[in-house]
């Protein structure tokens, strides 16, 4: 199992779930991936660690009660050098910080913000913790997308603020890729009059096999497993609300 070392500034770098039950994510996301956990302490908020042949692939934490307002979903983190310098930059660049810069018990630093047609990411600077260990792996993340009714605008603030590059537009319709050290590490799209996503997807040997699984463990499979041009693929609720892709690409 391959296992990741270092993230280029802008790479989608982690993944979290702000969950209602805990327990019961738990539950779930291990009948679909075979997800072992480490639980953090109580000053963490028992912040929680998915892993993989132990190593990390994602973090889960439960809603506070004084959350019960916050959005049960997956949040994509995007790597930075320096957190101080990105804030500043979101600013600048029409975005809308919802946190100050956090200190994460020496584990990173982090901020979390909108894009400046919606889109809620987080910001990752590491410290001890880089970020997911295992990716593009069957149980890990293959990938991470953004899609908003505006894509033009959400390009240029990812662009000007991460350094990002920017892929061709596909011909049928408003699609690019996002681009680190000429490698595509994401992608951005239009679609009109749709509530902006950073979307998860996550790597499966079969997904058509997984989606059934899901579906068995009290999910919702928003869109049937279906073949495109990059791997099979399904769009899946979870129990608790939050939605997330299945890929099964030749590498999985």
């Amino acid at each position: 199992m391959p296992e990741a070392s270092a993230y280029a500034r802008g790479v989608p770098c982690w993944i979290d779930l702000s969950c209602t039950d805990i327990n019961a994510s738990k539950e779930f996301y291990t009948a679909l991936f075979g997800w072992e956990y480490f639980v953090g302490p109580s000053e963490s908020g028992h912040y929680t660690q998915a892993l993989l042949g132990g190593k990390s692939v994602a973090g889960m934490i439960q809603r506070a009660p004084d959350q019960a307002d916050m959005p049960v979903a997956w949040t994509t983190y995007l790597k930075a050098d320096d957190a101080d310098l990105t804030h500043k930059a979101i600013v600048e660049h029409g975005g809308q910080p919802m946190t100050e810069v956090i200190d994460v018990m020496g584990e990173g630093r982090m901020i979390v913000a909108a894009d400046p047609t919606g889109g809620v990411f987080a910001v990752w600077e590491p410290g001890r913790h880089i970020g997911s260990r295992v990716v593009n792996e069957p149980g890990s993340v293959v990938w991470n997308e953004l899609s908003t009714p505006n894509a033009p605008r959400a390009r240029e603030f990812y662009s000007a603020v991460f350094g990002l590059e920017i892929g061709d537009r596909m011909p049928e319709f408003d699609f690019t890729s996002i681009r680190a050290d000429g490698r595509d590490v994401g992608g951005i799209f239009t679609v009109p009059d749709a509530q902006p996503e950073w979307r998860v997807y996550f790597a499966v040997a079969d997904t058509d096999a997984t989606a059934a699984i899901a579906d068995s463990n009290g999910a919702t499979v928003l869109v049937q497993p279906k073949d495109t041009p990059f791997g099979r693929m399904s769009v899946i609720q979870d129990p608790q609300g939050a939605v997330f892709a299945l890929m099964s690409t030749p590498q999985s």
